[in-house]
């Protein structure tokens, strides 16, 4: 069974999904199951990779890494996330574009995510 905020990746084509309703059947893509990513918080290259979150005035700002993610065409961070006393807001990003997000919203709980189109899910 799946849990909502999970985040699953096909294989073959590389479609990425994230459980919005709950089910009980199995995600498919290209005629095989869909893997679950794992949410990574360390390894070697994590002052690149671990969300920063920053409490602001007026909301939160997401930065990827304490050292700033690489954002060229062949790496980049595709999008961030965060996640406020449970809803979850996302900003996509392109190559060029600075990896942090601004997020204008009031919560007392938050943790954030985002993918890098090479190394996966990293979560903070």
């Amino acid at each position: 069974m799946t849990k909502q905020n999970e985040v699953y990746k096909c294989s073959v084509c590389g479609n990425i999904v994230e459980v919005l309703h709950v089910g009980a059947g199995e995600l498919v893509c290209c005629g095989q199951a869909m893997a679950l990513m794992t949410e990574n918080t360390v390894d070697a290259a994590k002052e690149k990779h671990v969300p920063v979150i920053t409490k602001e005035a007026d909301g939160y700002k997401v930065t990827v890494g304490s050292v700033p993610h690489p954002m060229e065409d062949k790496h980049w961070i595709e999008w961030i996330e965060l996640i406020a006393d449970g809803k979850v807001y996302r900003q996509n990003l392109k190559p060029g574009e600075a990896p942090e997000a601004t997020f204008c919203v009031k919560a007392d709980q938050v943790s954030a995510r985002e993918y890098c189109n090479l190394h996966g899910l990293w979560k903070a």
